[in-house]
Parts: structure tokens; sequence; C-alpha cells
């Protein structure tokens, strides 16, 4: 047990799985499923980073994603503009809009910011499907041309684009233990907690709520962008609040506010329904049910079940060991 929780060990094992996957199996199909798999896994680290360690949900976090997919879409099929520079301003641009809105979104609270935040999400949503002349409206963007050549290197083959997933996947996940593990992600975590008692101890919950939100619109944007660069077509379906339900219910299931739940939730998922494909809607009887008892029985998911286990275990032993020292005491006092 101690083996497959340490994170010395999981973390190296996870890298080089995720390196040699394409060669163990080399099957197109079960390759675009995993680079999906990472790209989702990114947007639920964005979506976690706000409604697990800050405690506020957003229901617009399907609608930025949208954004950072329109706007890599509009500058490379509209403008022209070269692929790289379209990637890089996709997330900046979802950010900055993340940013106007969450000054306002932010006045409220609980319920309410996710009352606001889910008819802002179907705001964006209207506005690709009705703007026909920048977005193309019903028919979307076609066209959206692979990432260019790095040097030697080229994005021309699954395995290429598998490969640059990974490696942003990877980097989106350091970028966010280290948020997590600082200053700032520990005042998240005391907005969640109490946002009162935060108060009281000088933090500036506003200004930190909104870090948290615009962070998680951005990686919204680039998970939006690499989505875009992958598919290479896009229509306002992605905007659609089926899409943040998605995210949430992958982010319920691995474990809200852990820091391993995005990996688990969305990658447990997205090959169970691959796996179910055979079933179409009815795929839902199966995960409405077991959704449901994990709420229930596991608010914390998979992985905050594990940790409790895990928790758990190490107090008894703690407590065993403790009774244990005091019959000695007693035994040599006597």
């Amino acid at each position: 047990m101690n083996v497959l929780t340490n994170k010395k060990v999981i973390i190296p094992l996870l890298i080089v799985l995720g390196i040699v996957f394409p060669f163990v199996i080399p099957n197109l199909y079960y390759l675009h499923i995993m680079t999906l798999a990472f790209i989702w896994t990114i947007a639920v680290y964005g979506l976690n980073l706000l409604a697990g360690y800050t405690g506020y949900l957003s229901l617009a976090h399907g609608g930025f994603f949208a954004i950072g997919a329109y706007v890599i879409g509009i500058l490379t099929v509209k403008l022209e503009m070269g692929f790289w520079l379209s990637f890089l301003l996709a997330p900046l641009v979802t950010m900055f809009i993340g940013l106007i809105i969450g000054l306002f979104a932010l006045r409220t609270k609980e319920h309410f910011f996710a009352i606001y935040t889910l008819c802002v999400g179907y705001i964006i949503y209207l506005v690709i499907d009705k703007w026909e002349g920048l977005t193309g409206g019903v028919r979307g963007l076609i066209g959206i041309p692979l990432p260019e050549a790095i040097g030697p290197i080229t994005f021309q083959s699954p395995t290429a684009q598998y490969y640059l997933a990974f490696f942003i996947f990877l980097l989106v996940v350091a970028v966010i233990y280290r948020i997590v593990h600082s200053l700032t992600g520990r005042t998240f975590i005391a907005i969640r907690n109490s946002e009162d008692l935060a108060l009281s101890l000088g933090i500036s919950t506003k200004r930190n709520k909104l870090l948290a939100f615009v962070l998680s619109t951005f990686f919204a944007g680039l998970a939006g962008a690499m989505y875009a660069g992958f598919i290479r077509f896009i229509g306002p379906e992605i905007a659609y609040t089926t899409i943040t339900f998605d995210l949430l219910t992958y982010m319920i299931v691995g474990g809200i506010g852990t820091f391993a739940g995005p990996i688990v939730g969305t990658f447990l998922i997205v090959i169970i329904s691959q796996n179910l494909q055979f079933l179409q809607d009815y795929r839902m009887l199966i995960f409405g049910p077991l959704l449901t008892l994990l709420i229930i029985f596991s608010p914390r998911g998979i992985v905050g079940f594990i940790q409790m286990q895990l928790y758990q275990r190490k107090r008894k032993k703690q407590e065993s060991l403790a009774y244990k020292n005091r019959e000695e005491e007693t035994n040599a006092g006597g």
C-alpha cells in the first residue's frame, strides 16, 4: 500500500506509461481517445481550481472552453494567423474575457454565483450560435490548421499530436501543483473553508476569488485551443451547457478539491463511456445511479474516498501505537 500511495513512485510510473502507450497500444482510435482525455483533464483542472479549492462553482466553464476554441479558429481560419501565435493568444483572450465577467459574477455568492455563471455560459453559446459573420453560426469553423513544425519536429501524425497533448498536460499538472501547494493555494482553501474567517485574517477574498476565477478561465481556454487544433472543426455545440456538466461530472467522480481527482475522474469516465458506446443514450441509465451513489456515500469522489481511508488507517495505527506505549509505561511503573 505504501508503494501504491508514494508520489515518488506513482508520478514517474504514470509518466513512463504515458510515453510508452503509443508503442504498447498502437491503435489510432485509442490514441485519439487518450489525446482527448488529456485535453478534457486540463479543462477539469481549471474548474477544480475554482470550485474545488475556492468553493465557487462556475457553470460557464464550457463557455470559456468554447471561447478558447473559437479564438484560435477565428485567428487561423479567418485572419490566417500562424497556429502557435493563435494558440498563445487563445487562453490569454479567454482569460481577459474571464476577468471582465468575473468582476461582475463574484459580486454574488454560493448558488447565486452558480446561477449567474450558468446564464453567462448560455449567453456565450447564443453569441457563438447567432454571430454567423464571426463564428460561422451553426456551420461552425472548418479547416483549422494543424500545429506548425518546430524545427525537425512535426505534428502531422496522430502519435505526434498525442505527445504534444501529453506534454502540455504534464506542464499544466506541474503548474497546478505549484499553485495548489503555494501560499496562493492555501489562501484559496481558506476562502473555501470560511470566507468570513479568511477576511478576519486579513485575506483579500475579492482579489483571490477573482484570481482563481481568471486562472480557471485560462486553463479552460487553453483546453479549448488544444481541442480546436486537434479536431480541426468546431461548432456552437461545444459551448452548450452539456459540456460544463460533463466537466463537472469528471471532477465530482474523481474528487472535487483533490489534486489527482481531475485525472482519475476524466480518464475513468472517458474510458468507460467509450467501452459502453454500444449502449448509446442508455449509458446514462448506468452513469446516473452510479454518480448519485457516489455523491451520497463519497462526496469528495474516488480520490477523496481513498484519502479518507488512508487517513483513518494512519489514525488507527497512531492510536494503537499510543495505547501500546501507555501500557508499556504502566507496566514499567508498576
